[in-house]
């Protein structure tokens, strides 16, 4: 018996992108705790100050994780061509 010519065969088990769209959506949740956790930590914070304190450490912490961090990673531990 043939094989059908019109099977589609994955070169992977699982799609690459949804792994970057895991760790994404992991970062953006630890993130989302920790700028909270800091930002209700600080007392004597208006309300619009509270924001802005909140949305800069949201930002400090995707910066270390995916400029900081993951290159250190990726780079010197894994020694992967990435």
């Amino acid at each position: 018996m043939g094989a059908h010519p019109n099977i589609h065969i994955p070169k992977e088990s699982w799609p690459r992108w949804t792994w970057y769209a895991m760790e994404c959506v992991l970062v953006i949740i630890v993130t989302l705790v920790l700028s909270s956790k800091i930002t209700n930590s600080i007392e004597g914070l208006s309300p619009e100050a509270q924001n802005y304190m909140f949305i800069g450490f949201l930002g400090v912490s995707f910066f270390i994780w995916y400029i900081v961090i993951r290159r250190i990673v990726l780079t010197k531990f894994l020694r992967n061509s990435y």
